[in-house]
């Protein structure tokens, strides 16, 4: 276990307005694991790259949202 200057679960949850239940039932953990990690003031490697990877799944569906966005813009361009 790592200790963190900012705790990165505090971080997160603030960030993306979550709860720690919320981000631990995206995360496949318990809002129990999250909440110990905070308390101790220590991440595992495997939660830290489980919030990783949650963080980078998030900005992904945003981008595919935009590209869905754009690509119906632009068949009603070709269609008009």
């Amino acid at each position: 276990m790592e200790e963190k200057e900012e705790n990165l679960i505090k971080k997160v949850c603030k960030d993306l307005n979550l709860t720690y239940k919320k981000l631990a039932d995206e995360i496949g953990y318990t809002e129990g694991n999250l909440k110990n990690s905070v308390f101790k003031n220590q991440i595992s490697k495997p939660l830290e790259r489980a919030i990783e990877l949650y963080l980078e799944t998030q900005k992904l569906k945003k981008e595919i949202a935009k590209n869905k966005e754009l690509k119906q813009v632009l068949k009603t361009l070709i269609n008009e």
